[in-house]
């Protein structure tokens, strides 16, 4: 069910950081026209820190069903309390949606033994498709093959977002884990490279600004379409690297907003992006069709 193109979706906001639902609702129609197949709603790109439960569960239940079964939707229920998390994904379940995305926890840095104990009580709790989200550069602390093994034990457990862009990562995940436990690159810049060493996807930033070749790319890279792959990669590389020139997602949410798509909100502690990046954006945005 979890594979291809898989966008990270920003959250709409108006100036004055209210949820801009139309806007939401629109870019929803807008991915499943061009092709990607799935949608992580209230992850990291999402701002899903800084969203309310209340706003989290309102945000998941009417993107569920708009959606209507068209595609997956993952909820990003990830946070640096078990409970606190159990609780997002028993909402996240409630609402309907079909997966669960659970961040490590983030500022607590947990020991090996303190994550399996944190996602095997969290998969225990609540019987949803759970896909691991590794992202050491934002949380300081890892998530090692070793332990991801451990916890294949709880069924639920379908597959990880790895975010690390290490390529041998992947390959030792894959090596463990077997070729039914599903691993997204969560990691535009070196997706394909996973993609070729067997990843089944990516959970991108980039598909927020150009979904249809971000499908196009993952359709050829899962179908050994090498070429065609690297030609589709090499437009959208210099996207992949100027959408973090600040923190995700302030370029994302300024690039959408040049495109008409969304309003200009984003929340504290988050800013609008610094008007230095805006003409190396605009060219990345040239280069990469958009």
């Amino acid at each position: 069910m979890f594979h291809g193109s898989m966008v990270a979706l920003v959250t709409p906001m108006n100036p004055d950081g209210s949820i801009d639902k139309k806007s939401l609702h629109d870019l929803v129609e807008w991915h499943i026209a061009s092709k990607t197949k799935g949608l992580i709603i209230a992850g990291t790109t999402g701002e899903g820190s800084t969203l309310t439960t209340e706003e989290q569960f309102d945000i998941i239940a009417a993107v569920v069903k708009q959606v209507a079964k068209r595609i997956p939707v993952i909820a990003g229920t990830g946070s640096n309390s078990t409970q606190h998390t159990i609780e997002l994904t028993q909402n996240a379940k409630k609402a309907g949606a079909d997966g669960a995305l659970i961040v490590t926890p983030y500022y607590n840095k947990p020991t090996q033994q303190g994550l399996f104990e944190h996602y095997q009580t969290i998969a225990k709790a609540v019987t949803i498709p759970i896909i691991l989200y590794n992202v050491p550069s934002r949380t300081a602390c890892d998530l090692l093959p070793e332990t991801i093994e451990r916890l294949l034990v709880n069924p639920n457990i379908v597959g990880i977002k790895e975010a690390t862009g290490k390529i041998e990562r992947a390959k030792e995940i894959l090596e463990r884990c077997g070729k039914d436990f599903v691993i997204l690159s969560g990691d535009d810049a070196t997706a394909l490279d996973l993609m070729l060493q067997g990843a089944h996807g990516v959970i991108s930033v980039t598909a927020n600004i150009s979904p249809q070749k971000m499908h196009d790319l993952c359709e050829a890279a899962l179908t050994s379409n090498k070429k065609v792959a690297e030609k589709i990669n090499a437009e959208l590389l210099p996207l992949h690297k100027k959408l973090f020139l600040e923190s995700n997602p302030i370029p994302t949410k300024w690039v959408l907003h040049q495109m008409g798509l969304i309003p200009a909100g984003i929340r504290l502690p988050l800013t609008p992006l610094g008007e230095k990046f805006h003409a190396e954006l605009r060219e990345a945005m040239k280069q990469a069709g958009v």
